[in-house]
């Protein structure tokens, strides 16, 4: 069994992630901690900072931050998860990709290598309905998805 778990630096994508691991575990499969960076989305976050410190010429200086930060953040999930996998004897693996979430987790989730896709019901926002995302990519994925709130 090779369970793909897409993880997005939220608390669901986290909780989605135990839930794989311990599947995993059980089945003596393998996890692939997958998540995609959108440039596009530090850039909106910088010119939204820009407009509101009125400092516009700072822009690109924010983005770099910005996305120094998305990669970060998301990398330091991503070594808890796979210490917590090594501590739960379950092979476990990551990739963190850029591009439009929707397109690189279509591909990388049908790309024939999974029996299982693992996903949290909601985003980084944590609004009360299912996530956008989820909306978007569930009936187009492949293999069968479990979502996990």
């Amino acid at each position: 069994m090779r369970i793909l778990v897409l993880i997005d630096g939220s608390k669901w994508s986290q909780k989605a992630a135990l839930h794989a691991i311990a599947l995993a575990k059980r089945k003596q499969g393998k996890v692939v901690l997958f998540s995609v960076l959108d440039r596009r989305e530090a850039k909106a976050l910088a010119f939204n900072l820009g407009l509101f410190s009125e400092n516009l010429s700072e822009i690109e200086k924010f983005e770099k931050e910005i996305w120094k930060e998305m990669k970060g953040s998301i990398k330091g999930i991503m070594s808890t998860l796979l210490e917590l996998c090594q501590k739960e004897g379950v092979n476990c693996s990551f990739r963190v990709v850029e591009g439009s979430a929707k397109e690189k987790i279509l591909e990388e989730a049908n790309s024939g290598q999974y029996t299982l896709v693992v996903m949290g019901a909601y985003g980084r926002s944590g609004k009360t309905r299912i996530g956008s995302l989820l909306e978007e990519v569930v009936g187009l994925i492949k293999p069968p998805v479990m979502v996990v709130r």
